[in-house]
């Protein structure tokens, strides 16, 4: 056996305040009542909520709070995601900080929440870090997940337990339940998908094992969710296969097709080409009217054309956001 203990934690996340002082008190609450847990895990975003405006630089006044909650517990941190500035680019980004406080690397979200998580740049980089003498851990983002070929590269790399802070207010929530599930399955390993209440989430955070069982799902209120987990069971599982039957790593490894969509290829691409733009939906849009062509969209979902409308400079209204605070002092 491998135990390892992971929480989980779903709260209450504010678009109009910081979150770093509530997050740094839930730390200590569940320091003090599950003192036998080794790492926290919390929802994207969650330190200022979905607004571009808290972009920090890399290694900025959040993140050090973030290494010095760490240090004070003694434990691994992956605090949600934080938007970070890297000259003119904002990436979504979640730092692994380890029990002496040391940022030991970053996550750049992948796939944007596009056409609705506008002006952040895709990460180019996949994540997996050593827990020495435990195992492999990799880091995804939210709407990573909805592409499987993220979660497989992570578990090529040797990943045995997932990572995910997500932040789903929307009403697929529901859907992202069987994909968190189906993840773990296919790739047989453990998978933590955590999710925010209140701004910025509808809750329901799961925990799955490499067997496809569900180990928690969480309700629509704030849940601390401390579980241990066993990485011997996924090396078992990835030996003999999903409960007895299926080795889907050794049976992807020994394929006798190399997948073609993979390659930008003209013919391929056709008719994922024929789909238009990537743009927010309009009511015009929505009633079956073609956007023009070339339009992309702009920060409001309204749809811009090239040459007859100014490209946008902000990434959001400010008008609907509070202006930058600072971090708390911790």
């Amino acid at each position: 056996m491998i135990p390892f203990a992971i929480a989980g934690v779903q709260m209450q996340i504010s678009t109009r305040n910081e979150n770093i002082t509530a997050m740094g008190r839930k730390l200590d609450v569940l320091m003090a009542r599950f003192p036998w847990v080794q790492m926290v895990l919390f929802s994207e975003l969650a330190p200022y909520g979905p607004s571009p405006h808290y972009a920090e630089p890399t290694g900025g006044p959040a993140e050090q709070i973030f290494c010095q909650m760490a240090q004070k517990h003694g434990v691994w941190l992956l605090p949600g995601s934080l938007f970070e500035r890297v000259g003119d680019d904002i990436y979504n980004t979640t730092p692994v900080i380890d029990p002496n406080g040391h940022v030991v690397t970053r996550y750049r979200k992948m796939f944007p929440f596009q056409p609705y998580e506008t002006g952040i740049k895709p990460g180019e980089a996949f994540c997996v870090f050593d827990v020495p003498e435990i195992g492999r851990f990799g880091v995804s983002i939210c709407y990573d997940m909805w592409f499987p070929e993220t979660t497989r590269t992570l578990v090529a790399m040797g990943a045995e337990c997932i990572l995910h802070p997500t932040m789903t207010d929307t009403i697929d929530r529901d859907v992202e339940l069987p994909i968190a599930r189906a993840s773990a399955t296919i790739n047989q390993c453990y998978f933590f998908d955590i999710n925010g209440v209140g701004d910025c989430g509808t809750g329901r955070s799961i925990v799955v094992g490499p067997s496809g069982y569900v180990i928690h799902e969480a309700g629509g209120g704030e849940e601390t969710i401390p579980v241990e987990i066993d990485l011997a069971r996924v090396r078992r599982e990835r030996e003999v296969g999903i409960r007895g039957l299926g080795q889907t790593l050794k049976s992807f490894r020994d394929r006798p097709v190399q997948f073609p969509v993979y390659q930008h290829d003209a013919k391929l691409d056709a008719y994922l080409n024929s789909l238009g733009p990537l743009i927010k939906p309009t009511r015009g849009s929505r009633a079956g009217v073609s956007p023009p062509p070339g339009a992309i969209a702009g920060p409001d979902g309204s749809i811009l054309t090239p040459g007859v409308h100014a490209a946008p400079t902000d990434f959001t209204d400010s008008a609907h956001f509070e202006a930058p605070v600072e971090p708390p002092k911790y």
